[in-house]
């Protein structure tokens, strides 16, 4: 089946349309040898496309997924302990994918998964600092009054196992009788991060749902569903 150049360019994750239409005017771009102009097209299965004089490859279809994980489901894919693993939550994709990073049995949210094994370790390797961004509940230590701001707190200078924190960006989007409901955006992944962070200063989660990874948010995902990476998102997230 025929497709733009560009569009055939963008979905083998050599550039964006944009660049790709910038390539394709410049004369970069070649279909089976002839040099491709602006709105040409092209089979993605049987012509040859080059970049520079560089072949194209056409990789082989990767599955990109969101699921809104719910609470008691572990992101492992074999549990000795029979725990309900997120596996069985997609397991009619017809594709074997695995979760980008972990949420604890306990936290709920937003999870991707892939069977794209080149980006989900760039996507979980210690020098990716994306920030994730996660809806807490905190309560506070029962019988006490907390006069000051939980979000100041939380936003403070903090260590963790020997080493310096990057700092969270907390806000505040509810006041309870005895807690607050925080946005929290962390860029590191240390494990059970939020909740140490708040054990540390005094808080009990109540709740802790992830609702972005970087520009990619939850939104009214239900609970225990998943859906498709759009196009864009992809490209987000391979450009990161």
């Amino acid at each position: 089946m025929k497709s733009r150049l560009q569009k055939i360019l963008s979905e083998r994750g050599v550039c964006s349309r944009r660049k790709a239409e910038e390539y394709i005017k410049s004369g970069a771009v070649k279909v089976n040898g002839i040099t491709a102009s602006l709105g040409d097209s092209a089979d993605d299965e049987s012509d040859e496309i080059t970049l520079f004089g560089k072949r194209i490859e056409r990789p082989d279809k990767k599955t990109y997924l969101m699921l809104n994980k719910p609470r008691g489901y572990v992101t492992t894919m074999s549990d000795e302990m029979g725990r309900p693993q997120v596996s069985s939550l997609v397991s009619d994709v017809g594709k074997r994918v695995y979760p980008v990073g972990r949420l604890d049995m306990y936290s709920e949210g937003l999870l991707l998964m892939t069977d794209d094994g080149q980006l989900a370790n760039k996507l979980t390797h210690p020098s990716h600092n994306i920030y994730k961004t996660y809806l807490v509940n905190i309560g506070y230590p029962k019988g006490s009054v907390f006069d000051g701001d939980a979000k100041e707190l939380l936003s403070r200078p903090m260590e963790m196992d020997g080493r310096e924190l990057a700092p969270a960006i907390c806000r505040t989007e509810a006041r309870l009788e005895d807690g607050c409901i925080l946005t929290i955006s962390i860029r590191e992944g240390r494990n059970r991060q939020i909740r140490r962070m708040c054990e540390m200063c005094g808080f009990k989660v109540r709740s802790l749902k992830r609702v972005a990874v970087g520009e990619i948010k939850l939104g009214g995902l239900k609970s225990g569903c998943y859906r498709r990476l759009t196009d864009k998102e992809i490209m987000y997230l391979k450009s990161l």
